[in-house]
């Protein structure tokens, strides 16, 4: 056996198994190379850099429309909803990317949030329950975890 060949055979697995766990890695977005092509997705996550949520729910709005598949985009626009206080739309947004991915982290958490602003802290954990069962060391479990662990009523 050459040593070339016992290289190949040994290094290939490895750089399989990083490639994977990168993949597995990235934080709320089930499809980021195929979103990274799409303008409208694009403006809309530079929208939420800027805090312009009006402009990241029209950007967003406009990538479902053209691909009702795309559960990272529905995940976004319900963050964009959430932040602009709109959380009838922010769920609706976050159900359907649930339903299109059951396990999206992003969209468990974001929705997670949102149930605790709108005092349905059981809601909450309900999700936090299918993070931890799905990926209990994500950073978005860490995140609803800390954010239940911190949560008061409002009024109190």
């Amino acid at each position: 056996m050459s040593l070339r060949f016992a290289r190949n055979t040994i290094a290939l697995p490895l750089l399989t198994l990083a490639l994977l766990g990168a993949a597995h890695a990235a934080p709320s977005e089930s499809t980021p190379v195929q979103n990274a092509q799409l303008d409208d997705f694009a403006a809309g996550k530079k929208a939420i850099d800027a805090k312009n949520w009006s402009q990241a729910v029209s950007s967003f709005s406009k990538v479902v429309a053209a691909d009702p598949k795309n559960a990272d985009a529905y995940n976004y626009l319900g963050f964009a909803n959430r932040w602009l206080g709109h959380y009838d739309d922010a769920f609706a947004a976050y159900g359907k990317a649930l339903a299109l991915d059951p396990n999206h982290k992003g969209a468990l958490n974001y929705s997670g949030i949102a149930y605790l602003k709108t005092d349905q802290k059981a809601k909450a954990e309900a999700q936090l329950a299918k993070l931890q069962a799905s990926c209990a060391n994500c950073d978005e479990t860490k995140q609803l975890a800390k954010a239940i662990a911190d949560y008061k009523p409002a009024g109190l």
